[in-house]
């Protein structure tokens, strides 16, 4: 379980683990905030559901976040013109604006935290990318505009992408609120899927159609998920007694620095890297701590990780060519907020039949040939026939033991196992013996 500044304050309600077989009409396989607001809206929609939960609900990536509800993903924007062209650029805009508006409704009537915040995008050197993504956010109609001076932030940039009215909230408070009555089973892990039905480990569980919400999809044998996506680790620290930055703000490079405040404390975040690999961890956001808030009190810090799709767009739709009635939801690339309300949308929609106008635009069977396959192929291959122990179990690659964390973390697909073997991540899906 993630020790965020999130969990520390909200109490999340508690549900029974499931005891014997049950039959509904949809299962959601998966607690996090894409489940939760699945099964929410399938509620909402009338449908006969439940959803499944290996441990806690929000134990996971969902406990870690950054509660940033954004249309701005990094640059991103310049990259989907670049992969898709201009259309499918201004429809991902679209499925996250729509994302944001769902959680203003939403907001309005729970107790969350929820506060409109400028977000900004920085960068400390080269202003070319900047300029890039204001083109790129000009085409599609999005209101950015270029900022020479962050006054706000302790350190100068060269300049800064901002993009007005988009909202940061308390995750878990949310959470806490909307999972309230739905039909939750804790402590459920699905140990098995066929279809139709899968195996937990205290029961089956008959369904038409299911919806994997496993933050990386668990099922090997279908979708080429393994091949599709990596994780990468985020690192994450709370301060009290640190200057109010006014809005959001990210690095555009990769290990630069996020920032954010709320609720009192300030969210610095920076270290980054791909998961068993070697980066910055909490290092990184504790010297800028040093060096910017000297006077300011660590409260607590931690880690969460996101899965990376090949071409900066999510993978929501049907799970593979031959799993009748399965859907996934997976890839945010660490936008999981938009990303996740965007997902149960799309998800309701087809578990109901209806048309949706970005089934095509996230579709898990798009083309996967892009260059980010090449570099996931060769991790593998290199991690498969490295001659050490421990392996990982839902693979076969070989763990790297993680000093900051004190954890085995698999470089291949990102699961992720305590000293002693017990599963912290997956998409491995259950404990591993380490001696």
């Amino acid at each position: 379980m993630i020790d965020s500044i999130w969990t520390r304050t909200a109490r999340l309600p508690r549900f029974k683990g499931l005891e014997g077989d049950l039959k509904t009409d949809v299962l959601v396989i998966g607690g996090g905030i894409t489940g939760l607001l699945c099964a929410w809206m399938l509620k909402q929609a009338g449908v006969d559901c439940a959803l499944v939960e290996a441990e806690r609900i929000c134990g996971g990536t969902t406990g870690g976040t950054t509660g940033k509800i954004t249309a701005q993903h990094g640059l991103v924007y310049r990259k989907l013109i670049r992969e898709f062209g201009t259309e499918a650029a201004g429809l991902y805009r679209q499925a996250q604006e729509a994302a944001l508006e769902r959680y203003r409704a939403l907001c309005r009537e729970i107790d969350c935290d929820f506060e409109e915040r400028d977000s900004f995008v920085y960068s400390l050197s080269d202003c070319r990318k900047l300029e890039e993504e204001l083109e790129a956010l000009s085409q599609i109609g999005a209101p950015a505009v270029s900022v020479r001076e962050l006054p706000a932030l302790p350190f100068p940039v060269a300049g800064a992408v901002r993009y007005p009215r988009q909202a940061q909230f308390h995750p878990l408070k949310f959470l806490a609120a909307l999972s309230k009555g739905l039909p939750v089973y804790e402590y459920t892990r699905v140990l098995e899927w066929k279809p139709g039905s899968v195996r937990t480990d205290s029961g089956t569980i008959r369904a038409e159609k299911m919806i994997a919400a496993t933050h990386f999809p668990f099922i090997t044998n279908h979708g080429a998920y393994f091949l599709k996506l990596y994780q990468s680790r985020s690192y994450v620290i709370a301060l009290e007694n640190a200057a109010d930055v006014g809005g959001m703000y990210l690095d555009e490079e990769k290990t630069g620095l996020s920032l954010r405040n709320g609720s009192g404390f300030l969210l610095l975040g920076g270290g980054g890297h791909r998961t068993g690999k070697k980066g910055g961890g909490w290092q990184a956001p504790e010297e800028a701590a040093r060096q910017y808030y000297p006077d300011a009190r660590i409260l607590c810090r931690w880690a969460a990780q996101g899965c990376m799709s090949l071409d900066g767009m999510p993978y929501v739709g049907r799970y593979g060519g031959n799993t009748p009635g399965l859907y996934a939801a997976s890839g945010f690339s660490k936008w999981g907020m938009t990303g996740a309300m965007a997902a149960a949308a799309l998800l309701t929609d087809l578990v109901l039949g209806r048309e949706d106008r970005y089934e095509a635009l996230f579709d898990p069977a798009r083309n996967i040939l892009r260059p980010q396959l090449a570099v996931n192929a060769l991790e593998a291959v290199v991690n498969l026939l490295t001659p050490t122990a421990p392996r990982c179990p839902h693979m076969g690659c070989a763990l790297k033991y993680n000093p900051q964390e004190h954890s085995w973390d698999c470089p291949c697909h990102g699961s992720r196992f305590a000293e002693d073997g017990r599963v912290l991540d997956g998409p491995a899906n259950g404990n591993k013996k380490m001696h």
